[in-house]
């Protein structure tokens, strides 16, 4: 664990003395929870229409495939159009895109991110290496099934997907957000310790909290 987070004695502006502890003292050790449906399903069906013509993809590129992301944006193909658009922080975005390899550093990185989304949030795994590893699928610090990790609401096939296949991904989330079926971060609440158990298995330098909210 880096000095920094460890348990240690610092000395306050008036001059006293008091024990900080980091990974207790600046975090939140509440697991994540479930978030349930609305009161009435009319309601529900309102707010998922809603959450599916907003989607804000997390700017954040994994691997190769974040390349194809960028046409998106232009006249060309124009995401914007979809209710679809790119974010800098993960507080305000919705989307997790995987795009194409992820290493286990990256993952590490990715992982804090989800958790830093607030709920509904979805997760796209971008091309064949979040399905199987891809060509790097021998490769001892890539992982080989993203939904091992993260909840995965949708994979995109390709190597890499063209930004017409990317389109058409989103256009069968939207359709399962609508259908009440984007469910990925109510999974992820109700089996937490699995998939923490899986992400430390691979991440051995772990020095954050369980749940980086």
């Amino acid at each position: 664990m880096k000095p920094e987070l460890m348990k240690r004695m610092v000395k306050g502006p008036d001059g006293v003395e008091f024990e900080v502890e980091p990974l207790r003292d600046y975090y939140c050790e509440a697991p994540p929870t479930v978030m349930p449906a609305a009161y009435s399903k009319i309601v529900e069906d309102l707010f998922n229409w809603a959450r599916a013509e907003s989607l804000w993809i997390l700017g954040f590129g994994t691997g190769c495939g974040a390349i194809e992301m960028r046409p998106l944006m232009t006249p060309r193909f124009d995401a914007y159009r979809y209710g679809i658009q790119w974010r800098p922080t993960p507080r305000q975005a919705n989307l997790l895109v995987i795009s194409g390899y992820l290493s286990v550093k990256t993952l590490k990185r990715a992982i804090r991110a989800y958790e830093q989304m607030q709920s509904p949030k979805y997760v796209v795994g971008l091309g064949s290496c979040t399905i199987n590893g891809g060509m790097y699928w021998d490769s001892y610090n890539t992982i080989k099934r993203l939904d091992d990790y993260l909840p995965v609401d949708l994979y995109i096939t390709g190597c890499m997907p063209r930004p017409e296949a990317l389109l058409a991904g989103f256009a069968d989330l939207k359709k399962l957000i609508k259908a009440g079926q984007g469910e990925g971060a109510n999974k992820y609440a109700e089996n937490f310790a699995w998939y923490k158990a899986n992400q430390k298995q691979v991440i051995h330098d772990w020095d954050m909290p369980d749940y980086n909210w």
